[in-house]
């Protein structure tokens, strides 16, 4: 296997972890992948990325964190150096406070070493083990690799007091297991169950047990957005999957999503994604823009 290469597009879904280093090319196109990234910046004078539209200059020391399904690129980075790992959702997703911490940490995209140099130190020493771990190609890699993932996310997860204005949050919330588990209980219903008649804020606060006021509070400090925004990237999460797999048309990928109406759909992905949803199939997919 050639670790060399930095985008692996057909990272096994089967597999939980991976990792890349050394291409020489300092630019990457737009793209996206179901898969999360971490980027620990190499060195020199220029390492710009893009994240959702937002351009971010760093330096060496510095990480990116790209969660399943953003759209991202490299400006010019110095990726010979830099080390890249990569991810499953499935992962992410099989353990409640691995679950608990990509929603709370949703909106970071990058630790800066000068901001934070004591926790980019730490995270630095983990991603340099998980490297050595996983170029040995022992045959237990992968299993030690996601147990130092899952240290790398708890050792972020220290941090949140410190995070907190980038955040948007106090960093305290004060929430027992029980109702973050109600929480995860109703998150995980919304992302099955796209097409139900009401996936209101009432109607999920209902389904938590919890008044509607209590669970507008838990859902901005545990996934960092309002309820309302936070359902419409999930939305946004299937359509692209659609628009990935799938010849279906706008509409149909639209109402199988739960988007009330095409123009909200095209509203919503074009407020997020930065284009419409026929330029996103035709520029990522290479499919051909469907009429509507």
């Amino acid at each position: 296997m050639d670790y060399s290469r930095y985008e692996t597009y057909e990272f096994d879904s089967a597999s939980a972890f991976n990792m890349s280093t050394g291409f020489k090319e300092r630019s990457y196109k737009m793209h996206w992948h179901s898969y999360g990234e971490i980027v620990l910046v190499g060195p020199g004078k220029t390492n710009v990325y893009m994240i959702n539209q937002k351009t971010y200059e760093l330096v060496p020391g510095d990480f990116v964190l790209v969660w399943p399904m953003e759209m991202h690129s490299i400006i010019d980075a110095d990726r010979e150096e830099a080390l890249v790992i990569q991810f499953s959702n499935a992962f992410m997703n099989s353990l409640f406070d691995l679950q608990r911490i990509m929603h709370l940490y949703r909106n970071l995209h990058v630790i800066c070493i000068n901001a934070h140099r004591e926790l980019a130190a730490k995270l630095s020493t983990i991603a340099y083990k998980m490297k050595d771990i996983f170029f040995s190609e022992t045959s237990d890699r992968e299993l030690r690799c996601c147990m130092l993932l899952m240290e790398f996310m708890m050792t972020l997860d220290e941090y949140r007091v410190e995070l907190a204005p980038e955040l948007k949050s106090d960093g305290r919330d004060g929430f027992n297991e029980d109702i973050m588990r109600r929480m995860m209980k109703v998150t995980d219903y919304i992302k099955n169950n796209l097409t139900a008649d009401d996936l209101s804020q009432g109607a999920m606060a209902e389904m938590a047990g919890i008044s509607k006021d209590y669970f507008s509070r838990i859902f901005k400090n545990v996934t960092g957005m309002n309820y309302s925004r936070w359902l419409n990237m999930i939305r946004l999460e299937k359509a692209t999957e659609l628009l990935a797999s799938s010849d279906r048309s706008l509409t149909e990928i639209a109402m199988l999503s739960g988007f009330s109406s095409i123009p909200s759909f095209n509203r919503v992905f074009r407020t997020e994604k930065g284009m419409a949803p026929g330029e996103y199939r035709t520029l990522f997919i290479g499919g051909k823009k469907d009429e509507h």
